[in-house]
């Protein structure tokens, strides 16, 4: 018997889906909960059990005298709801969506609807996993940057099947010093997020501006621009190269006079404009308007 792939099955191997009339998947089939520290996705309860395979995820065929083995295509599901959780999207966005953004948006500011309408929106039509083209989305705090990430992240997990990784810059550098104080280098964390097919990084240019910092950021970028991988961001920087302006509140951010190029670095920045579009995310700050 061969065990290779089966790369066409009948009508009624196609993948499975949730019941339309589902109240609590809406007929996704998956649901995003928040976990211990990150998002969490998990299989909906009104998923039937595959009739082709009986949920055991292998079927078999008999195509021109051969027995044919393979992965029946209900695993697509399961599959994609395993990429998500490896992306280690943050719990306290577990329900931040694309179809959530542009409620938001229609309530408090239309203004944030020319974010999708004209960048995210066709850049997400025009995904090729092939031939992908990175994106970054800047503007001022609370404006829905990291909201709209974490979208564009649920969306190409599970209706493209794309593999992501989601990091928070921050976050990134803390996990390199624990790593360091165990004793352990960062080589294998770095080449992690150089070698992943998407990796969307939240709140690039944040940090102290340290040579280290610099360092870190410009390995990451400068291996996935020369494997040409697609890499995702936000940054609350104008993308402009750097001016050489120091201010002398580290933390200064709102009003800021430097650049995404004065935060990452002239090479980096040169290198995210030949990856990446780069969409405006503006309008009115989100986070007093919706409590947060």
């Amino acid at each position: 018997m061969s065990d290779a792939p089966l790369t066409t099955l009948p009508p009624e191997a196609a993948p499975v889906k949730g019941a339309q009339g589902c109240p609590r998947c809406k007929g996704h089939g998956y649901l995003v909960l928040a976990g211990a520290g990150q998002a969490r996705a998990e299989l909906c309860a009104c998923v039937p059990t595959c009739p082709r395979c009986g949920g055991v995820g292998r079927v078999s065929v008999q195509r021109e005298g051969a027995l044919l083995s393979g992965r029946c295509r209900c695993r697509q599901l399961h599959d994609r709801i395993d990429h998500f959780n490896w992306a280690q999207v943050p719990a306290r966005h577990a329900e931040a969506t694309i179809a959530g953004f542009v409620h938001g948006a229609l309530q408090h500011d239309k203004e944030k609807l020319d974010a999708l309408q004209k960048g995210v929106g066709p850049w997400l039509d025009a995904f090729d996993p092939l031939k992908p083209r990175g994106l970054v989305l800047h503007g001022p705090v609370g404006r829905g940057k990291t909201h709209l990430l974490v979208g564009i992240t649920r969306d190409l997990v599970f209706k493209h099947g794309a593999i992501v990784r989601f990091v928070e810059f921050s976050r990134l550098l803390g996990q390199l010093k624990e790593a360091y104080s165990r004793g352990e280098g960062d080589t294998a964390l770095l080449t992690e997020l150089a070698e992943v097919p998407i990796l969307a990084i939240d709140e690039l240019g944040k940090g102290r501006l340290t040579d280290w910092e610099l360092a870190i950021i410009d390995e990451i970028i400068s291996r996935r621009y020369n494997a040409m991988r697609c890499t995702l961001a936000t940054t609350n920087y104008e993308p402009k190269p750097a001016t050489g302006v120091r201010e002398v509140n580290l933390a200064m951010v709102e009003g800021s006079r430097q650049t995404l190029g004065d935060r990452v670095g002239d090479r980096v920045f040169s290198r995210l404009r030949e990856m990446a579009s780069f969409v405006y995310v503006g309008g009115i700050d989100m986070r007093p308007v919706l409590g947060g």
